[in-house]
């Protein structure tokens, strides 16, 4: 299994103020599904924060966001690993396959690939 990239999810109630203030540092918009919005470095692509409102699916927003190249595989091994599933394993309607899980500390963590 590998990791494309790993982002921070911010909870904004200010969506578009959070857009603008990201901008000040450089990020631009490059996806937007309204619930959640995806801002990112144009020099480093996958340099990247999301900014959400909520989950569309899921009962919480996630810390982190972390792409994989297999999610099947990360799937089993967190389960292997004993560790607390908070979203199942799904695949999503704007094409993903994801699911969360807590981290030891318990920060939710969404892991996924696209389709």
């Amino acid at each position: 299994m590998t990791v494309r990239r790993a982002v921070p999810n911010v909870r904004s109630e200010a969506v578009q103020e959070s857009r603008e203030f990201y901008g000040l540092l450089g990020f631009e918009e490059v996806m937007n599904h309204g619930w959640i919005m995806t801002l990112a470095s144009p020099s480093q692509p996958a340099a990247q924060v999301g900014i959400m409102t909520d989950d569309k699916t899921a009962p919480v927003v996630p810390d982190m966001s972390v792409e994989v190249d297999d999610v099947d595989a990360a799937y089993a091994a967190v389960r292997a690993g004993g560790a607390e599933i908070v979203h199942p394993l799904q695949d999503e309607e704007w094409g993903v396959r994801r699911f969360f899980v807590h981290d030891p500390d318990g920060r939710v963590v969404n892991v996924l690939s696209h389709r």
